[in-house]
């Protein structure tokens, strides 16, 4: 268009003719007159085709293309391969010109599916109590003064459109598993059945159509909360579009509000508040008049009561090392000494980190998340795992790493003893009090003795064995019924009468 402004300017305005117009812009001179009659036609040029060697091939080669893509994928025929029954049938063109001719086909036959894709929809509608959407996202926020990267868990119940959020830092089973015990615990029931993708934590094998290879630990959940889960085909998000919706509204809406948190319990804290606040403040986008609240209320009379908690736990085989501890996710946890050079089960949870032994729980510690994997980690160590080696060697006490976790009135202690000789194995005996008795009692009577100016194992223990004591008992009230008459009388004079007169003086 800014072509024919230019010749209608030159040719009305300043007057040039059209055969100086023809020479300024190089077209016809029956070009100019066309566009000076129609102002609004556009210039449009032919599409430069150049000939080729490959033209008299062209159909054949696509018929080829199609038939070959048609064909499972070990099975078909490779460019070079037609290039070379091309050249059989007579083509004497180059393999780089075919090979830019079936680039371009596959191309043209990828945006045909997406377009076709994009402008063709299902709309969907659900029954109430009849199915929810699971989807994560990852999301930036600032915990404690650091920005950290989350793993958000989003769920939405079909027919009412509540939605429920809750952050985590890593999108592994037993994070899955808690989300889905808390969403269900706020929508007040469980739906019939849940629509995923085709994650890593749900499903081991994508087959053919919907046949999937369910993850194992991820079935067990499925049927402890009693519905039926259900997988997208691949690439197929329109499935459950509903929530995809929802992690975009999220990022502008939801997350553009959030301020700062101290720690993730207080951020999942305030996300479980949100979300109840929105189905509040939200119309349903069919039911207008009537909020997300109103619709969840008659979804939950058709969904099932929340069973107790699913026991989400990913259980691992590990070694223990001679320093008693163990690893896991670039950190180290303490275990009791007596299982050094042996191996354990670990039980992950999303907060804390169980070691089993012989059918028992032998430490519990909380789970620390490092961020850096290229860093040594962290070491989360329990002194009290230590103790029955410190009862072998006691200079331990000096530099143990263990130990620079002690209560303060242990350490304070600890400063005097070690400066005696013979203190590291006084000291290595109070600790091992703790393994008998309760350690509170031990902290006070280590603060007794503290309070003496030179406290020793033996005041220690007397001071211990002061408040274990059991208090004196109250006498007891005599019933009516039980009292004597004539109480007797406490005189020692009385005694005198049995003496015989030789006895006397």
């Amino acid at each position: 268009m800014a072509l024919v402004s230019v010749i209608r300017r030159w040719h009305l305005r300043e007057g040039v003719s059209i055969r100086e117009v023809a020479r300024r812009t190089g077209l016809s001179r029956n070009t100019v007159r066309k566009y000076l009659s129609n102002p609004e036609l556009e210039p449009s040029y032919p599409t430069r085709k150049s000939p080729s060697k490959l033209d008299d091939y062209e159909e054949l080669l696509t018929s080829w293309l199609f038939r070959e893509s048609r064909r499972h994928r070990k099975q078909r025929r490779t460019v070079k391969r037609l290039y070379r029954d091309l050249v059989v049938l007579g083509y004497t063109g180059s393999y780089d010109r075919v090979a830019a001719f079936a680039r371009q086909w596959r191309e043209a036959q990828q945006e045909a599916k997406l377009q076709a894709s994009k402008r063709t929809y299902v709309p969907l509608e659900f029954a109430p109590g009849e199915a929810f959407q699971f989807d994560w996202s990852e999301e930036w926020q600032p915990i404690n003064g650091v920005r950290t990267k989350l793993q958000v868990a989003h769920f939405k119940l079909s027919y009412s459109r509540a939605p429920y959020l809750r952050a985590y830092l890593t999108q592994t089973h037993e994070m899955l598993f808690d989300a889905h015990y808390h969403a269900f615990s706020a929508f007040g029931g469980i739906p019939e059945r849940g629509i995923y993708d085709n994650m890593k934590t749900a499903v081991d094998k994508v087959g053919r159509g919907k046949q999937r290879q369910v993850n194992k630990r991820f079935y067990a959940m499925v049927s402890h909360y009693l519905y039926d889960a259900e997988f997208c085909n691949p690439a197929a998000g329109w499935e459950k579009g509903q929530v995809e919706k929802a992690v975009r509204d999220a990022r502008q809406g939801l997350w553009y509000d959030a301020p700062s948190f101290k720690s993730l319990q207080e951020l999942n804290h305030w996300l479980h508040n949100r979300c109840i606040e929105l189905w509040q403040e939200t119309a349903h986008p069919e039911f207008k008049v009537r909020s997300l609240a109103e619709c969840l209320e008659d979804e939950r009379a058709q969904m099932m009561p929340v069973p107790a908690a699913f026991d989400g736990f990913i259980e691992t085989n590990k070694r223990v090392t001679s320093t008693c501890l163990i690893s896991h996710e670039h950190n180290r946890y303490s275990v009791p000494a007596s299982f050094a050079n042996r191996n354990v089960s670990l039980r992950v949870y999303p907060e804390r980190l169980v070691i089993v032994a012989e059918a028992q729980v032998v430490a519990e510690h909380v789970r620390v998340f490092s961020r850096d994997k290229q860093g040594p980690g962290k070491t989360i160590y329990d002194w009290r795992h230590y103790l029955s080696v410190v009862q072998r060697k006691p200079g331990s006490l000096r530099n143990g790493a263990p130990f620079s976790q002690l209560p303060e009135g242990f350490k304070r202690l600890q400063t005097i003893l070690l400066r005696r000789p013979g203190g590291d194995r006084e000291m290595a005996d109070i600790l091992a009090l703790v393994l008998l008795h309760d350690e509170h009692l031990l902290e006070r009577a280590i603060s007794e003795a503290l309070a003496i100016g030179e406290p020793s194992k033996a005041h220690v223990l007397n001071c211990l064995s002061r408040l274990e004591q059991p208090q004196r008992p109250q006498p007891l009230r005599t019933p009516p019924a039980l009292k004597l008459v004539t109480e007797p009388l406490a005189d020692t004079a009385r005694y005198d009468q049995l003496r015989r007169a030789r006895h006397e003086i």
